[in-house]
């Protein structure tokens, strides 16, 4: 297998620094195998007839993803594959379009939230549906390994490009509430795009709307360069969108990841809010629209989400980290809604899939319609105190997660995801990295107090800390 084809696919991507080793060469190589995988499929028989063969591909806004994604699109013609170009989108627009247009797959061009000298591909295969190491990735990976060079190639596919903006706004704005598609309440938001996606998106979709009024922030993303890294998950990138919220007088700050499929929000006060609280929040509004329900969570959300979804009458649902365990789970359980500790916020009418757009018009509308300040209403869903994401490295991984099993005999164990220790009145979970020599654990407890002394019990076992 070539050197560059082994290194640039990941767990659920493909992602590398470019031009080494990720280049156009690559790419043609990927876009060959993406060809011939999504061409293999069963069930293409019952999509429109001139889309049985159609790839819907998009990039982002870096400055290497035009030519990537020509070259990308070379490769799938190449292999008999039709591409159906939706030009610069947010990559939550690629599985969109797969649906709407009725694809065979589809393939965003990015590297979400790592640097500029970054880039990728993010595929999916019918009905949107995530393509990663267990779904598919390694055919991919061994078709381009066998694809050859691009060469003289005839291309035997066709290419066509579409703008679905129109189609997009209608689909995101069935989150958004009448008063503010009227005007009739209107809501103050400051939005940092992190010179992503977003800064692309949300003009395009939500400028026009008379109810919202929208605080730019990094909305320019023609340089190829971040003001700050574009990752919300990090609390000094949220700097800038919590003082415009305060100074401004917003009622929330939104901050997007580079190609704006994840957001974190902060309150009126720039108060950050989790992603986890977030998920209880909405979802309870969602299962009172539908009437019940399920609501997917990563394990390592917060009580409180599970004890939300509850009091609204709903299913509580612990899902393993990773959009491709969300969206399975979303699908198994006809689930309302979904979220993630990460920011992905994932929505039954979405065909199970995550949207940062919808995740903005969904947190928007909701706060219009509460009428109280957002941070009284999070509030009430912030009943304990937790610990935050804590890395350990440590070289034997598994042997480090059953000390902590063996040092805790009388809780309840779990192993849906790395292990969770409970104990009632706290617990843990402690999961492998993929890819480097990591534990990651995180901790809930009734108070602060209580979170620093079983960090005292629990980090001794794990490893040395790393603090960044």
């Amino acid at each position: 297998m070539p050197p560059m084809l082994s290194t640039v696919f990941k767990a659920y991507d493909v992602r590398a620094t470019v031009p080494d080793p990720l280049n156009e060469a690559v790419a043609y190589r990927i876009g060959c195998g993406v060809a011939e995988f999504l061409l293999a499929q069963r069930g293409l028989e019952a999509l429109p007839e001139r889309r049985r063969r159609t790839v819907a591909v998009g990039h982002d806004m870096r400055l290497t993803s035009p030519g990537l994604v020509a070259a990308l699109q070379a490769g799938i013609r190449a292999r008999g594959g039709d591409v159906l170009d939706v030009g610069l989108v947010d990559t939550p627009c690629v599985p969109f379009a797969v649906n709407h247009e009725g694809c065979i797959g589809g393939v965003q061009t990015t590297a979400s939230h790592n640097p500029a000298n970054y880039n990728g591909f993010k595929i999916s295969r019918l009905h949107g549906k995530p393509v990663g190491e267990q779904t598919g990735l390694q055919e991919i990976r061994q078709l381009a390994t066998d694809a050859g060079s691009e060469g003289d190639a005839p291309l035997v596919g066709s290419l066509e490009t579409i703008d679905l903006w129109d189609a997009y706004r209608e689909h995101v704005f069935g989150m958004l509430g009448d008063d503010l598609l009227s005007g009739a309440v209107t809501i103050k938001v400051a939005v940092d795009a992190s010179n992503g996606m977003a800064g692309t998106m949300v003009p395009k979709l939500f400028e026009d709307v008379p109810g919202i009024e929208i605080l730019k922030i990094n909305f320019d993303n023609t340089s190829g360069t971040f003001v700050h890294e574009p990752n919300p998950l990090v609390e000094a990138n949220l700097q800038q969108v919590r003082e415009a919220t305060v100074a401004q007088g917003c009622a929330l700050g939104i901050c997007f990841d580079g190609d704006a499929d994840r957001c974190m929000v902060v309150d009126e006060q720039g108060g950050i809010v989790g992603c986890d609280l977030v998920t209880g929040w909405l979802g309870q509004r969602f299962l009172r629209a539908s009437g019940g329900g399920a609501v997917v969570f990563d394990l390592r959300s917060s009580r409180s989400t599970s004890e939300l979804v509850r009091e609204a009458g709903g299913d509580p649902l612990r899902s393993r980290v990773g959009h491709v365990f969300m969206k399975q789970a979303m699908a198994d359980h006809n689930a309302v809604f979904g979220g993630e500790l990460s920011g992905h916020f994932y929505f039954r009418e979405n065909f199970n899939a995550d949207s940062g757009a919808m995740a903005f018009a969904s947190v928007c509308t909701a706060v219009v319609e509460d009428g109280r300040p957002l941070s009284e209403i999070i509030a009430e869903a912030r009943r304990y105190s937790q610990s935050g994401e804590i890395n350990f490295q440590v070289d034997d991984k598994t042997a480090a997660m059953e000390r902590l099993a063996s040092a805790f005999p009388d809780a309840t164990i779990d192993r849906l995801d790395g292990i969770t220790v409970d104990l009632g009145d706290w617990w843990c979970n402690v999961r492998p990295s993929n890819t480097e020599p990591l534990l990651r654990l995180n901790l809930e407890a009734r108070n602060d107090e209580d979170v620093a002394a079983r960090l005292a019990e629990v980090e001794p076992l794990l490893g040395t800390r790393v603090d960044h």
